[in-house]
């Protein structure tokens, strides 16, 4: 699927992941989002084609979702399918720092 490239394209600059949610149409057009502004709306337009994508390709494979969870190491996307369009729900995930007892 290419969503880890595409979050990491730039190996020398440091980025946060993004954190909140977005809700787009079904022509990957944002509607709303809480996801900060300084984060590239490019990247977040990609995510959202990938996971309009998932959800068409199951339509397609008679085997339609309503809800998709993707896990990485550092970041947790969450989707649910709207009549089309789609909320998507991005949190970054943090180490557990424990002490040492």
């Amino acid at each position: 699927m290419g969503l880890l490239k595409k979050l990491f394209r730039r190996p020398a600059a440091v980025q946060e992941l993004p954190s909140g949610s977005l809700t787009v149409d079904r022509n990957g057009n944002t509607i709303t989002s809480t996801i900060s502004s300084a984060y590239p709306p490019q990247l977040l337009r990609e995510i959202a084609r990938d996971v309009l994508r998932l959800f068409s390709d199951a339509r397609d494979a008679q085997m339609p979702m309503a809800e998709i969870s993707i896990h990485f190491a550092s970041l947790r996307i969450t989707a649910r399918e709207l009549r089309g369009g789609a909320i998507i729900f991005l949190f970054p995930q943090t180490a557990m720092l424990q002490t040492p007892t």
